[in-house]
């Protein structure tokens, strides 16, 4: 599943092509995404023009003259620029057609992406209730200490929950934790102050990191001009199972926790 850096690896890819054009055609080849495509998403989009690309949590925001489309990639969508006459293929599921020759072209084999139009992204329901993010400046620790203050729940899965901080998905939860030196196991709630200030210091290096070498190819995922993520040739414990530790040479164990596979190291984290 594309993760926050792959997601705003993608914004930054798109940016440049999309902002100041105006899409001239949209065109819905198959509505059955997640939540279905609504009938009238094309009419609030024809004809306006691409002010910005920002993004949200995993959510991409192309901010339109009046209001936004609002894209999310799911586990395996991509949204690349091609020139308009290139054929569609398999899964390409809905075109927004600009005035310059080019289009953005949406693809998702399994269907778990989605994409609507809002007048206001931070009030809708899918986004309105998420935590702060990650890299910006109120994601520190005193904030991840109040919320921590009193929970039994695993950190990992803690600060997986978007409600606490957004982005921070499974292969960066595991990553951040081997360099906080945290046990993916440990309840929230008893984690030192000081440990917590190294968690938050590693979650924004870890994906500032990743952002930096355009995001980790797990399967289905590749950026904008359909190139691979280079990021996980730096990981630490991700799918290392039975392999040497990268600092004390430790096998790397693999749990489960909450269906999800956890990497960590015994040595290096306690």
């Amino acid at each position: 599943m594309p993760e926050l850096p792959e997601v705003e690896t993608t914004r930054r890819g798109l940016l440049p092509a999309l902002k100041n054009r105006h899409i001239i055609d949209v065109v819905v080849r198959d509505a059955r995404l997640r939540w279905p495509v609504e009938a009238d998403f094309a009419s609030h989009l024809r004809g306006q023009l691409v002010v910005d690309v920002d993004r949200r949590a995993k959510y991409l925001l192309v901010k339109l003259q009046e209001g936004f489309a609002v894209w999310h990639l799911g586990m395996s969508g991509s949204l690349r620029i091609v020139p308009s006459h290139v054929p569609a293929r398999l899964h390409d599921h809905v075109d927004l057609v600009l005035n310059d020759g080019k289009t953005l072209r949406f693809n998702d084999p399994r269907r778990f992406g989605c994409v609507f139009w809002t007048d206001d992204p931070l009030r809708h329901k899918l986004l309105r209730s998420l935590g702060p993010e990650p890299l910006n400046d109120e994601f520190h620790v005193s904030y991840l200490a109040a919320k921590a203050k009193g929970r039994s729940v695993a950190i990992k899965q803690f600060i997986m929950n978007a409600n606490i901080v957004v982005g921070v998905g499974n292969i960066y939860a595991s990553e951040a934790l081997f360099h906080a030196g945290i046990r993916p196991r440990r309840a929230a709630g008893r984690i030192k102050r000081d440990e917590l200030a190294k968690l938050v210091k590693s979650i924004k290096k870890v994906l500032s990191a990743a952002i930096k070498q355009g995001g980790t190819t797990l399967r289905d995922y590749v950026n904008t001009d359909g190139a691979p993520g280079y990021f996980r040739q730096k990981l630490f414990v991700y799918e290392r199972v039975n392999e040497p530790c990268r600092v004390c040479k430790t096998s790397i164990v693999q749990l489960t926790q909450g269906q999800r596979s956890t990497y960590y190291c015994p040595v290096c984290q306690r």
